[in-house]
Order: structure tokens, then C-alpha cells, then sequence
């Protein structure tokens, strides 16, 4: 039997894992081109989040409390990324772009904020010798500034350009495909990050932040480019009035799943994301474990969320309940944080890692079955897309940012009383600050689980049950 070059083509096509995302408005190869703004966010999350907290904490002595207002200073432009959203919906220029000029200046707010991001931090550690009161304060908080305003900026506009070239169809596995690629390029940056940084030197960190800052711009000017259509703008249109946002918001919270919604977000945000600046420092103090270990943790987070995923994924083709999915996530994460807090009274590196890829699947799963609810959220008055995703991205990041910062002030507050031996002797060490963060991130689990309850019982299922199967896709990736 002879097989023509077409029919091999669209077999290949079918059997690519990401092929179910693919439509004829935007086909596989742009939409993973698209993508790559995914990795460069992720790749500066590591920078943040990873690598630079425990560098500061550990190689630099830099307070936990400081570090946590630091890494949770992008939180001051997360509240404004709805508006952001709100704003690319609206753009009007003589060339009919809307989301690339936010792509574009996002990246150059990433690229600049990562590239003075580690001489600020040698100010800080005192490495570099100054007069200038507080200079290292001043220059790595306006470092972590800039840097997170580029990554909202960037994400924010990408994934509203993502669904707007999508079809209704395909618009799920679209931005499922685009986070499955954010964890990925976390994962990846973690290890190529963590052996580059093996020895680790002041000269050597700053070798390797501002080659991440160069990547950034090189991965996101490859990702925008031709990625929006042309569409003229004649004066008139230009000038036209535009919806004030408060319309816009107050359209897309009407009927109240939008504002109940956005609070199961922010709360189950807290509860995973309240370690992020703990986790490899728990790892290097209470562990003994090196940079290059601990910064593995970051990749075994990422490949527990590109798990859950994946799963989620799978499970939303079968026309799954969104808001339950949430729930089995947040049930998850309660698992991962026991794990995480026996670990040290065992001593075990291997259910250390095993809590970490755990809280990673828990909140993956939450975070894609949340968004895929966002993103079915009416938008056919005026709230438009940019806007409903910018809300979910503003409750979320707002949330990441807030409970970094309790998270570190909480950890220093609690080893403080406890090494002076005021909770007793057997709690005077340095695991009781950690165990007390875990402890309450399990009771905002539970406080989350509470608020989605209305949210299951009045939806019933958010895909229709009819949905055709794609071949082997994003949905089967892995099974």
C-alpha cells in the first residue's frame, strides 16, 4: 500500500503531543514559538524564587525577612495586572496591535531588571564596599521591581494573545500547552542553573543572572515575532471612546462566580506559595544540603506540576468539574506539606524531595483548573479576555507575593522566640520557624476547600461532555 507524503504529515501531526492545541488560525509551530515567553518567565521565577533566596539567605547572610520583601516586592504591580489585561484588550494603534507592544515592553522591564539584578545583590550582601546608606536595600528592591514587572507584563499579554488566536475549542489546551512550557522552562533554568552554579562565587552569579537576562530577550523577541496580525487603524477608530474599566469589571464580576472564584485563587495561591522562599533554605539549614541540591528542589517542583498538568489536562477533555479538579489539588497539597514537615524529624532528603514534587502536582493542578474556569468566564460584553485572565493572574500573583513575605517574617519571628527557649526546650531549633509556615499552609488549604464549596455545588461541569477526541494530544501527555 503506498502512503502519500500528506497522509504521513498529518499522522506525524497527530501523534506530536501538543498537536490537540494546534488549529488552522494558530498552527503548532507558532503556537510553540508563542510559547517560549512561558519559558523565559520561568526561567526569571527560578532567578527569584530559587537560586537568589537561598543565595542571599545562605552564601550572603541576608536576613529571611529581608529576602521575603524583596522576592515579594513584584506583588506591589501583581493588583494591576487586570488593568494591564483591561488595557491590551483595548490598545488601538495605526497598525492594529494590542498585545505585542505589552509583550515587547515587558521583556525589556525582565531583561533590565535582571541585568543590574546581581551587582545590587553584592551591594547588599556587603561585598562591595559603599558610604551610601541603605544603596543595597534601594538597588535590589528597585532590581526585583523591574524584573517583576516585566514577567507580569509579559505573561499577561502573552496568554491573552494565546486565546485570542485560539479557537473555543482548542482555547483549554492552549494555555494548558503554554504553563506545561512555563514549568518546563523552570525545570530546565533549575538544573542548568544549579550545576553553573556549583562553586558557587560572586563573579560566577554574575555571569549567570545577566546570561539569563540576555536569554530572556532573545526567547521573547523570537516568541512575538508575526504573532499578531496587522489590522490598519483608521484616526476615527483611534479616537473612538473606550470602556472605562470599572464597567469592564464590574461586567465580569456579574453573578458573583467571578468574585468567589477569584477568592479561591488568592487563598489557595497562599497556601502553596507561602514556602517558595523557605523550601531550599529549609533544605540547605535543616538538611545540610549544597546551592546546587537545593536548587534541584525547584526542578522536582516543576515536574510535580507538569504532572499535574498534564492530568488536569486529561481530565478537562472528559468535560471534568473544574472547581472539584481545585479541590483534589488543594486535598494534594495538604500531603505534600505533611511530607515536607517529617522530613526533617527523619532526616530524609528522599521524602524531602518527594513533599516538594508533591506540593509542585497539588498546585499545578489547582492553578490549571482554576484557570481554565477563568477563562470561561463570560467575556462577550465588555470584559474582554486580556482582562478576565489579568484578574486571575492578579489574584494569584498578588497572593504569591503576599504570602512570601508572611512566610519569611513568620519563620524569623517564630525562630526567634523559639532559640531563646521560651516554647521549651524541645522546640529550640531552627525546623520550629519552618514547621509553623507548613502548619499554616495546611490550615488555608482547608480554609479554601471551604470557599469552593459553593463553587462545586452550582457547577456542575465547566466543558461539554461531547467533545470529540483530538488523537494523542496534550490531553494524553502523559497518561
Amino acid at each position: 500500500m503506498i502512503v502519500s507524503r500528506s497522509q504521513v504529515k498529518s499522522l506525524g501531526m497527530r501523534m506530536l503531543p501538543f498537536s490537540d492545541a494546534a488549529s488552522d488560525d494558530l498552527p503548532l509551530g507558532q503556537l510553540l514559538r508563542l510559547a517560549l515567553f512561558q519559558v523565559s518567565v520561568g526561567m526569571a521565577g527560578v532567578m527569584l524564587l530559587g537560586t537568589l533566596n537561598r543565595v542571599m539567605i545562605v552564601e550572603l547572610s541576608v536576613p529571611a525577612t529581608l529576602v521575603a520583601i524583596m522576592v515579594a516586592l513584584p506583588v506591589l504591580i501583581a493588583p494591576f495586572r487586570a488593568l494591564l489585561g483591561f488595557k491590551s484588550d483595548n490598545y488601538r494603534s495605526a497598525i492594529g496591535w494590542k498585545r505585542i507592544p505589552y509583550l515587547w515592553f515587558g521583556t525589556l522591564w525582565q531583561f533590565g531588571g535582571l541585568a543590574v539584578m546581581p551587582a545590587c545583590l553584592l551591594v547588599l550582601g556587603g561585598d562591595v564596599t559603599h558610604d551610601v546608606p541603605f544603596a543595597g536595600e534601594v538597588l535590589a528592591a528597585l532590581a526585583f521591581i523591574m524584573t517583576g514587572l516585566g514577567m507580569h507584563m509579559t505573561q499577561t499579554a502573552g496568554l491573552a494573545l494565546a486565546a485570542d488566536r485560539a479557537t473555543d475549542e482548542t482555547r483549554p489546551r492552549v494555555v494548558s500547552l503554554l504553563y506545561v512550557m512555563y514549568l518546563i522552562g523552570m525545570g530546565v533554568s533549575a538544573i542548568v542553573i544549579g550545576w553553573l552554579l556549583r562553586d558557587f562565587s560572586g563573579v560566577l552569579l554574575i555571569s549567570v543572572v545577566q546570561g539569563c537576562a540576555v536569554m530572556t530577550l532573545v526567547l521573547n523577541v523570537i516568541a512575538l515575532w508575526k504573532q499578531e496580525r496587522v489590522r490598519p487603524m483608521t484616526k476615527e477608530d483611534r479616537e473612538a471612546p473606550q470602556p472605562s474599566f470599572k464597567d469592564a469589571w464590574a461586567d465580569l464580576t456579574a453573578g458573583g462566580t467571578a468574585g468567589r472564584l477569584l477568592a479561591v485563587v488568592f487563598l489557595g495561591t497562599m497556601a502553596f506559595n507561602m514556602q517558595d522562599v523557605l523550601l531550599e533554605p529549609y533544605g540547605g539549614e535543616i538538611l545540610g544540603l549544597s546551592v546546587s541540591s537545593t536548587t534541584l528542589l525547584t526542578a522536582t517542583w516543576a515536574l510535580g506540576a507538569l504532572i499535574g498538568f498534564a492530568l488536569a489536562a486529561r481530565v478537562l477533555s472528559n468535560g471534568g468539574n473544574t472547581f472539584r479538579m481545585a479541590s483534589v489539588g488543594l486535598l494534594a497539597g495538604v500531603a505534600a506539606f505533611c511530607t515536607v514537615i517529617f522530613a526533617a524529624p527523619m532526616n530524609s532528603t528522599v521524602l524531602f524531595f518527594l513533599g516538594a514534587g508533591l506540593i509542585g502536582f497539588g498546585g499545578g493542578y489547582f492553578a490549571i483548573s482554576t484557570l481554565t474556569a477563568a477563562m470561561m468566564l463570560p467575556v462577550d460584553g465588555l470584559a474582554g479576555r486580556g482582562l478576565a485572565l489579568g484578574a486571575w493572574g492578579a489574584a494569584q500573583a498578588t497572593a504569591a507575593g503576599l504570602s512570601t513575605l508572611i512566610g519569611g517574617a513568620t519563620r524569623d519571628g517564630i525562630n526567634m522566640v523559639a532559640m531563646s527557649g521560651s516554647l521549651g526546650e524541645a522546640l529550640a531549633t531552627p525546623t520550629t520557624g519552618y514547621s509553623v509556615v507548613y502548619h499554616i499552609e495546611i490550615g488555608l488549604l482547608f480554609a479554601t476547600l471551604i470557599v469552593l464549596g459553593r463553587l462545586v455545588s452550582q457547577n456542575r461541569s465547566i466543558l461539554p461532555l461531547n467533545q470529540k477526541p483530538t488523537g494523542l494530544g496534550l490531553a494524553d501527555f502523559p497518561t
